[in-house]
């Protein structure tokens, strides 16, 4: 989940909404890689997940980091609900999940030397206090009123919507964990052809990094339960955006779809003021409920572009958003797979004329038959193991290109399709095999 941002000033044209995403063109010289990622800590003594507060707890995870490795604290009000330094933060999504967004950085060596160091500092401070950390798309076991509640505003009011759209919104908000990566683009023609590449693959990223097979203490039927949790949240924000792939595309349709996407609050003062339901169209007339008689600034915007969730999304670069978090391996075999199929230009024309021909019911479907199946899954004549392994084939080619070595970070998706096997196949065969059906060996086997 987002902090607030900092877009800018007044609105006084319209233009301006499009033209904030349009600042975001780069010339490819300036493209850089950011990576974010999420964790579940977890106590070792009693597989309890981490609280808040307290000897054993985020706050204590905090204080070791800001003591012993220069992270500076951030709040909102009294409490802590942060740290960054050097161009990346640690944030905390709403059930405690440890969120790392990392520094824009210029190559995936750097991107892995960071998640390294990031988790050295991390279990340097957590191991002492009997913490651990895991990498999986959901907490396996915790039920919604074990899980905490993190002491941010904007996920006091997230909640309460959530609970009426959709059927999933808050086992997204407080049982999931991801890794996503974002990218730039150079512009509004790249933006678009990246942007329906994204969309088009995510299916296939769904299913390489599937790693949700359990919930509440048992199998559930899935591969990627997380997946599956995004189709029940809230049709208004999610999805693959079929009319991304309609002529006319560019910023100012993104724009338009964004403003009739219902808002949830603004950000003043330190303090999230209570906007459910309301138009930023109505915001930008002056007439929002909540702040009647006062008009948005670019950084309302930039606010209001964070609270959509398709499976891509624009801001002033690409978000990919369709993958579980996992084990370290595949947390950087996720930037790689995007950089490789999205930062050179042979790989992005060959990436897009593997997918131009799907139709939405097929990248639909897909996207069903990924969460439930990974590599197993197919639609409309499509097997994703197929369209996967010629995804992967065709980013190595684009790292190759890139001529720095990067194509090593795609080794565990290439075990993958190897094996014909992805993360949550394994958990489950060791969970009906060696385990005996039992979820506690989960913890230390997944934990990085």
């Amino acid at each position: 989940m987002s902090i607030p941002q900092s877009g800018g000033g007044p609105i006084e044209d319209f233009a301006q909404l499009a033209g904030y995403m349009a600042s975001g063109c780069k010339p490819q010289a300036d493209w850089r890689i950011g990576t974010e990622h999420e964790k579940f800590g977890w106590l070792t003594d009693t597989r309890d997940p981490l609280p808040y507060d307290g000897p054993r707890s985020i706050r204590a995870i905090f204080d070791g980091l800001i003591a012993r490795f220069g992270w500076q604290p951030m709040f909102e009000g009294p409490a802590m609900i942060g740290l960054s330094r050097a161009g990346a933060t640690i944030s905390l999504e709403p059930g405690g999940q440890l969120e790392l967004s990392g520094a824009p950085l210029e190559n995936l060596h750097q991107t892995r030397d960071e998640l390294d160091n990031h988790l050295a500092e991390v279990a340097a401070v957590a191991d002492p206090l009997g913490i651990r950390f895991m990498g999986l798309g959901a907490a396996p076991e915790w039920s919604h009123d074990r899980m905490p509640v993190m002491p941010k505003g904007r996920y006091r009011l997230m909640t309460d919507y959530m609970g009426r759209v959709g059927t999933h919104g808050t086992q997204m908000m407080y049982r999931t964990c991801t890794v996503q990566v974002n990218l730039d683009y150079a512009s509004e023609a790249d933006m678009v052809q990246k942007l329906r590449v994204a969309l088009a693959l995510q299916p296939v990223a769904t299913a390489l990094f599937a790693s949700s097979p359990f919930f509440d203490g048992r199998p559930n039927g899935h591969r990627s339960w997380r997946s599956r949790i995004w189709r029940g949240l809230d049709d208004s924000r999610t999805g693959m955006l079929p009319w991304v792939f309609e002529d006319g595309m560019g910023f100012q349709r993104y724009v338009d779809w964004v403003l009739d996407v219902p808002m949830y609050f603004v950000y003043r003062d330190g303090s999230y003021i209570k906007a459910l339901g309301q138009s930023f169209r109505d915001f930008l007339r002056g007439e929002l409920p909540a702040l009647p008689g006062e008009k948005p600034t670019l950084s309302d915007w930039a606010d209001h572009l964070t609270t959509v969730f398709p499976e891509a999304r624009v801001k002033k670069f690409i978000e990919m958003r369709g993958a579980d978090a996992g084990d370290r391996g595949h947390m950087l075999a996720l930037p790689a797979f995007w950089v490789g199929l999205t930062y050179d230009q042979s790989a992005l024309d060959a990436a897009w004329d593997l997918v131009r021909g799907l139709d939405a019911e097929t990248r639909q479907g897909l996207r069903v038959a990924a969460s439930e199946q990974a590599l197993a899954g197919q639609a409309g004549g499509v097997r994703l193991a197929d369209l996967a392994a010629r995804a992967v084939d065709i980013a190595a080619a684009g790292l190759a290109a890139r001529g720095l070595g990067e194509e090593i970070h795609l080794d565990p998706l290439r075990d993958s399709l190897a094996r014909g096997q992805v993360q949550a196949d394994r958990w489950l065969e060791l969970y009906h095999g060696a385990w005996g059906g039992s979820l506690e060996p989960l913890y230390a086997a997944s934990s990085l």
